[in-house]
């Protein structure tokens, strides 16, 4: 008799979790429908540069940046005019600018001499990329391609984390708990609700809880409120 009254209520209580993340995701999606991207580009190639710079950066720094750079150099033919140390002039106010055009400029020589001047199209070809981790690789196969795919970052990661759509201790575990609580036709679309609603209202150091129209389904707010 315990064991089916315990059995009711864990499965009252993964039924109101998948409630919860459902309620959640359809909040979301109402107030942030059509979210694009905060970064400036015009090609697949400049995405791509825009989002290796974009690591430990705000995107509003990165437009500033690459307004500049992609005056000048916008393709891989360009970029790779210039020397390591021109390069690092451009991007100095990115932060880690050695480390960032090293990557840009190994990436570019790479799209040249094995991708036929064009960025590869598949996540596993754009993490043979110097540089271009799995969150860079999404970005720019959901962004740029079409495809579908969650690129876990900060905000991501924080976000979920809090309303419990997906717990998770690293990018990986959060990515594949999203993978399973989004459709998948809306995995790119949600990446951009999660970061904007982490850059408008679930901030890092100070979480706009009490005007948050999603506190009745967030673990965070039911823990500390």
């Amino acid at each position: 008799m315990r064991r089916l009254a315990f059995c009711a209520v864990l499965c009252y209580t993964v039924n109101m979790k998948r409630v919860d993340k459902k309620t959640a995701l359809a909040e979301l999606e109402s107030l942030y429908k059509g979210a694009k991207p905060a970064l400036h580009y015009r090609t697949p190639y400049e995405l791509l540069i825009a989002v290796i710079l974009s690591a430990q950066c705000t995107d509003e720094r990165v437009n500033k940046v690459t307004a500049a750079l992609f005056e000048k150099y916008s393709t891989p033919e360009a970029m790779l005019s210039l020397s390591q140390a021109e390069l690092e002039k451009y991007i100095f106010s990115c932060g880690f600018y050695r480390m960032k055009a090293a990557h840009i400029l190994s990436a570019s020589r790479d799209i040249i001499e094995r991708f036929g001047g064009e960025v590869p199209r598949t996540v596993e070809e754009l993490t043979s990329l110097a540089g271009v981790g799995k969150k860079t690789a999404n970005v720019v196969y959901s962004v740029a391609f079409g495809g579908d795919a969650i690129a876990v970052d900060t905000h991501v990661f924080r976000v979920s984390n809090r309303l419990g759509l997906a717990p998770g201790n690293t990018p990986q575990k959060v990515e594949a708990g999203l993978n399973k609580a989004i459709p998948k036709k809306d995995w790119s679309s949600a990446h951009h609700w999660l970061i904007w609603h982490g850059r408008k209202v679930c901030r890092a150091q100070k979480p706009d809880c009490e005007h948050c129209s999603l506190s009745h389904v967030c673990d965070y707010y039911k823990k500390t409120k």
